[in-house]
């Protein structure tokens, strides 16, 4: 393999040649006795010399930032002067040490963000958290509209304010329910773990690479947990707090012989304080056949905007077996700190896995800022 300073003594002998062609051309150019073959053998030249110099400085170039990327690596974390970067070395040595079994240097912990105190002993370190659970997940429609923090014990009120001099709650179904649950919400640790499949060609791969493939693993995995809890018919044992559409939320339901129906009536239904604020979470499907029985042959409804159609904004999320409709602000999800990480091997495939266990909640803060919009055939 040609080392780097054979591609430096080439460089500066084909320079030197090159400043010779340009020379020769010019002398041939301003001598009025030059004939037209003359000049486009000496611009041959030049311009072969050239293109051999900028040939041989590109490959100069690649493999000098090569090795002045493995001389970074190999100082530490700590040695790279760019943010950027010593977030990505440093995400990469974490998941390298992670899939090998081997201890995580301090400084790796401290360019993501968090000090050397836990002794490597949790794997989100505040960097790595914040783009993997805190950023918007696109996969998630409730990203967005729903709350997401990442808070240890969280206690919320369930009203956002109050005021003073009154002791009363304008809407009687959310005073019932206050009364009922109490004026703040608890949150409470329920573990999962997310799976993400690593090659050996990844993990030696570049740190970018690598960075990139795992935490896109992990954020879709945080997102399909999210939306499985959120919108599960039949909760597991533990989740089922979790569930819009849970026995143990009670969210009421407003039922008309039509889904159109139903989801304006819900609309109606809501107390003025969180319909201001209302958004509709339905399927394609549902919101496709309200779109086909009020279009009736016309085409006019089918290019407008689902806002314009049911008179609230619309998400749409392919969960919602049922139209959910309501404030999201009370709709919060948390993430509990001390994540941990760990590797298993699928033996059937040989792929090694990347294994993060987390602990979240999903708390409707209040019941009655969200109606749910059903169907009821005419008897």
């Amino acid at each position: 393999m040609t080392t780097l300073y054979e591609l430096q003594m080439s460089m500066q002998t084909i320079g030197q040649q090159y400043k010779k062609s340009e020379e020769a051309y010019t002398a041939v150019l301003t001598d009025t006795t030059s004939t037209g073959e003359q000049i486009q053998a000496a611009e041959k030249t030049k311009n072969e010399l050239k293109m051999r110099f900028d040939g041989i400085k590109q490959q100069h170039d690649a493999l000098e930032a090569e090795q002045k990327a493995k001389l970074a690596s190999n100082k530490g974390v700590g040695a790279i002067e760019d943010p950027q970067q010593k977030v990505i070395t440093a995400k990469a040595s974490l998941i390298r040490s992670a899939m090998r079994g081997k201890f995580v240097d301090g400084e790796v912990f401290a360019a993501l963000g968090d000090d050397t105190a836990s002794g490597g002993g949790k794997f989100l370190p505040k960097t790595v958290s914040q783009d993997v659970i805190l950023a918007p997940l696109a996969k998630n429609p409730l990203r967005g509209h729903s709350e997401t923090t990442q808070i240890t014990n969280l206690e919320l009120p369930r009203l956002a304010f109050t005021l003073d001099d009154d002791d009363f709650v304008a809407d009687m179904a959310t005073a019932n329910e206050l009364e009922a649950k109490g004026e703040t919400v608890s949150f409470t640790r329920n573990k999962f773990k997310v799976f993400a499949g690593v090659s050996e060609t990844v993990i030696n791969g570049s740190d970018a690479n690598l960075v990139s493939h795992v935490e896109n693993a992990l954020k879709s995995g945080v997102a399909a947990k999210e939306k499985k809890v959120a919108f599960a018919t039949s909760p597991k044992s533990g989740e089922e707090h979790m569930s819009f559409y849970s026995t143990e939320n009670a969210i009421v339901k407003v039922t008309a012989d039509s889904k159109y129906k139903a989801i304006k009536d819900a609309i109606a239904d809501l107390h003025e304080d969180y319909r201001d604020n209302a958004k509709i979470v339905m399927s394609y499907k549902d919101y496709s056949d309200i779109i086909e029985v009020l279009a009736n042959g016309s085409a006019t409804l089918y290019t407008a905007q689902p806002e314009q159609v049911l008179g609230k904004p619309v998400i749409f999320a392919d969960g919602a077996s049922k139209p959910i409709v309501g404030d999201f602000s009370y709709s919060h999800f948390n993430y509990d700190i001390g994540e941990t990480f760990e590797r298993d091997k699928d033996i059937k495939t040989g792929i090694e896995q990347f294994v993060v266990t987390a602990y979240f909640d999903h708390r409707i803060k209040l019941a009655s800022a969200f109606r749910i919009a059903d169907v009821v055939a005419k008897p």
